[in-house]
């Protein structure tokens, strides 16, 4: 049976945080190494191969969340991509620590991982998540319980991990390229990104900036439309760009929850 969906103290205390972690990944790389695993990813890059498409890598992160949906749907079922009081797949995987501009993933039960490969092969919906060429990594779990294997697995695009200061220093350059003086001081910026989208001027007592924008994406290499006509005018002659937290949603509605939100003032 198979279903698929399309689809970022003190010493002691932190002593015991770190000890966490480590056991953590501990766990989620020992299930990497399960050998039924390392088959069905096997089978998936093979298929890949044959379509003349590029191998899924394995991604950890992924990998946690694909095992912990896996575990409900062992407990809960039927199967479902969903249970009561849980996140949708790109939540669960954004909470996890994975990183991506695009999600897939497909669930079933089978007796091997070979049998698991076959079904997901056989079904069309499965088969085009599977072969996807628009993703590049993947998390797989499989959970054996009541004498069968309940699988799950999440694919994805990858989006790279950057900090906030990386964040603003790739923008940056971007905006300043247009000619406009950086600001150097994104306080006020990084004030205005943190906002609710109702919010619609800066608050503080910085200069008031005649420009305000701000978005979302997985690919911060490109300036929104709107943003690059207004540095086109040559109205503007300084700038500041502020990064933070992505709120769940992209520009024209589009999901990115795990891309990057910027904001960009213009004076």
């Amino acid at each position: 049976m198979v279903l698929g969906m399309k689809r970022n103290a003190t010493r002691s205390r932190w002593i015991t945080l770190g000890m966490m972690a480590i056991a953590m990944a501990a766990a989620t790389t020992a299930r990497a190494q399960d050998a039924r695993e390392q088959s069905l990813l096997d089978l998936a890059n093979q298929a890949r191969q044959e379509a003349g498409l590029k191998p899924l890598t394995w991604d950890a992160s992924l990998a946690a969340a694909a095992h912990a949906h896996a575990v409900r749907m062992s407990t809960e079922g039927p199967l479902a991509h969903r249970y009561g009081g849980e996140e949708d797949v790109a939540q669960r995987a954004a909470a996890a620590g994975a990183k991506f501009s695009l999600i897939e993933e497909n669930i079933a039960i089978g007796r091997t991982a070979l049998e698991v490969h076959q079904s997901w092969m056989k079904s069309p919906a499965h088969h085009d998540n599977l072969l996807n060429p628009n993703i590049d990594r993947v998390g797989l779990a499989l959970v054996p319980a009541h004498d069968v294997l309940y699988a799950v697995a999440d694919y994805a695009r990858g989006v790279e991990t950057m900090t906030t200061a990386q964040v603003e220093e790739s923008v940056g350059k971007v905006v300043a390229g247009s000619g406009v003086h950086l600001i150097a001081d994104a306080a006020q910026a990084r004030q205005y990104c943190a906002q609710d989208e109702s919010a619609d001027k800066t608050t503080g007592t910085g200069p008031h900036p005649r420009f305000l924008m701000r978005w979302q994406s997985a690919d911060i290499t490109k300036l929104p439309p709107v943003l690059e006509q207004a540095l086109r005018t040559k109205q503007y002659y300084d700038a500041s760009v502020g990064a933070c937290e992505p709120k769940g949603s992209g520009a024209g509605g589009a999901t990115v929850f795990s891309g990057y939100r910027v904001a960009v003032l213009l004076f």
